[in-house]
């Protein structure tokens, strides 16, 4: 095993016409490694292609073209092993009903190959809140507590690698933050975690670095601090002891006012400094009572480079 946890070179999937529908290139020569023990962000609008990347690491979706390595096993060579590496919780609430968590985790594990003597199912119970429900039906679980279950099935073969599809996607903050809880002590114990989200402030929190991909392809993939930077815009908050008259600013600061006294003018820092935007307020009379700054964050980012597509 070397750094990588997964390594993605030149993936195509390419799904076929069928009837009326023509040829569609869901992902188009990705590029990607996901380093070992990080906890990395994977977003993108909608149609992206982050699902089609999802289920061909899953061994769901068959690629078009390529090669993917999940901790050092080639998926073409070693489709087994990679597999065994990998443990995925999708988005979708697909569990039996009829079955017990207890028995959904020992079927799972029986689906991997893991020995009984070697099953942890007690545990993963224990660590998805989820003990005192062992013998419940699952058809009798509220919605976040199947939630919890399939990130239970996505760990009984103790995979190296875990994906979280939308994993708070519609669930309320209580569950939310068990989850993150969770995860985080999974990265702890060593296991790569790659997060899919569209709660973007979420992705900022937990993710030592994010790749974006859009229209089947990576537009940016760095550490989540060095993505943030990447955006040219700053936005001072001036306040005035009054309001002010007429404001003359240099070319490219945009101005706001939000209220009677509060200014947030944005400008990009490359070419222009924030003594000359100061520097304007004063000439136009305004006496400065407070100076603040905000800086960008992940959403800016990632509509600049989407081109605005949520």
């Amino acid at each position: 095993m070397g750094a990588d946890a997964i390594a993605i070179s030149g993936v195509r999937k390419v799904y076929a016409a069928s009837g009326k529908s023509p040829a569609k290139t869901a992902l188009d020569g990705v590029d990607l490694t996901v380093p070992d023990g990080a906890i990395f962000g994977l977003l993108g609008p909608n149609g992206a292609g982050k699902s089609t990347l999802i289920n061909i690491l899953a061994g769901l979706v068959i690629k078009t073209a390529g090669r993917v390595q999940i901790w050092g096993f080639d998926q073409d060579v070693n489709p087994r092993q990679s597999r065994a590496a990998i443990g995925v919780m999708p988005q979708e609430l697909n569990i039996d009903p009829f079955f017990t968590p207890a028995e959904a985790l020992e079927v799972q594990a029986g689906l991997y190959g893991v020995p009984k003597s070697q099953r942890r199912t007690a545990e993963i119970l224990d660590l998805i809140g989820l003990a005192d429900k062992a013998d419940a039906y699952a058809r009798t679980l509220s919605g976040g507590m199947r939630r919890r279950l399939l990130l239970g099935k996505a760990l009984v073969h103790a995979p190296q690698v875990l994906v979280l599809d939308e994993p708070t996607a519609g669930v309320d903050i209580e569950l939310r933050q068990m989850l993150w809880a969770n995860v985080r002590k999974l990265n702890e114990q060593g296991m790569t975690i790659i997060l899919t989200t569209h709660y973007l402030e979420e992705a900022e929190e937990m993710c030592d670095e994010i790749a974006i991909i859009d229209h089947g392809r990576v537009v940016a993939r760095d550490a989540t601090t060095a993505l943030l930077g990447r955006l040219d815009a700053k936005t001072l908050l001036i306040r005035t002891e009054a309001a002010l008259g007429d404001l003359t600013l240099p070319e490219g600061v945009q101005c706001e006012s939000r209220d009677d006294t509060l200014l947030a003018l944005t400008y990009p820092r490359t070419r222009i400094k924030a003594g000359q935007v100061i520097a304007a307020v004063q000439d136009a009379g305004g006496v400065i009572a407070d100076i603040g700054s905000e800086e960008p964050d992940l959403e800016d980012v990632f509509l600049s480079l989407t081109g605005g597509r949520g």
